[in-house]
């Protein structure tokens, strides 16, 4: 019976504050289910899925409500609180989860959610941290242009957005290709655009072109509509602008305009572009 793990416990003992578990009959060592707990109609000898972990009072104490993180693996949890000492989690039990200030890679505020693992520290206590890196395998299955999906752990604005792919793989978007607010704890689904030499690999959230083009000329189209038919500015202004209000690259803007000219659905004039 070890911090941090899932175990099954046969009932030896009934309080009036709960009953106390224990791998086999006549242990000496035991821990207490509370009594809210307690499953009805529940004997002596009989067994019952527990997650043992400590209390408040730094009690070792079972409770049959499963963490949404066990240690070694990864999960998003809300932040609930912020101290001097670190943030606390929301990991599904009745105590919260301290993520200390050196197991932090960002500054975090309360209602940010974060990708985390969990591991048992030197006081015997469950803690998380934000260093994911050691959990995450450059040995993946997928190949160029498979789809994926994963969680965002840190966003870096020269680099780009460091993902973690089904949860184990090394994945990143570099920062040419994010058109859109993208935070830590998002879930996103992505384009496998290479494989580097040590495996990582590298995504995009766009299609390949020739795919993506009808997606943004159809965006494009909407967008003008909604203006009244007239946008301000053609495909010559500057890329800040465009992906401002497309949310995609000058590139793409240039791509898709040129497929509304083509199918006349659209006409330039006067530096402006306007539907037919």
């Amino acid at each position: 019976m070890e911090v941090g793990k899932v175990c099954n416990l046969i009932m030896v003992k009934k309080t009036d504050f709960g009953i106390y578990l224990s791998e086999n009959q006549g242990d000496e060592e035991k821990v207490l289910l509370p009594k809210k707990e307690v499953p009805e109609g529940i004997n002596n000898g009989d067994k019952v899925k527990v997650f043992i972990y400590r209390d408040s009072d730094d009690r070792l104490i079972a409770t049959t409500s499963m963490p949404k993180v066990i240690p070694g693996e990864l999960g998003v949890l809300e932040v609930m609180d912020v101290t001097r000492i670190g943030a606390f989690l929301d990991m599904g039990l009745a105590k919260e989860i301290l993520l200390p200030f050196k197991e932090q890679i960002r500054k975090i505020n309360v209602g940010d959610k974060v990708l985390v693992s969990v591991y048992v520290d030197k006081s015997d206590r469950l803690c998380a941290t934000m260093k994911i890196n050691k959990y995450l395998s450059c040995e993946s299955p997928y190949k160029k242009d498979d789809k994926v999906r994963g969680v965002i752990i840190n966003v870096n604005p020269d680099m780009g957005a460091y993902i973690a792919v089904d949860m184990k793989y090394h994945g990143m978007i570099p920062k040419r290709e994010i058109h859109t607010n993208l935070k830590s704890g998002d879930e996103i689904e992505a384009r496998v655009t290479s494989v580097r030499d040590d495996g990582k690999l590298n995504l995009s959230m766009n299609d390949k072109a020739y795919v993506q083009i009808d997606a943004d000329a159809l965006k494009i189209k909407d967008i003008i509509t909604d203006k009244g038919g007239v946008l301000n500015f053609d495909d010559k202004a500057a890329p800040e602008v465009i992906e401002k209000e497309f949310g995609i690259s000058k590139a793409a803007f240039k791509r898709a305009v040129g497929r509304l000219l083509k199918n006349e659905i659209i006409e330039k004039a006067d530096g402006k572009i306007k539907i037919k």
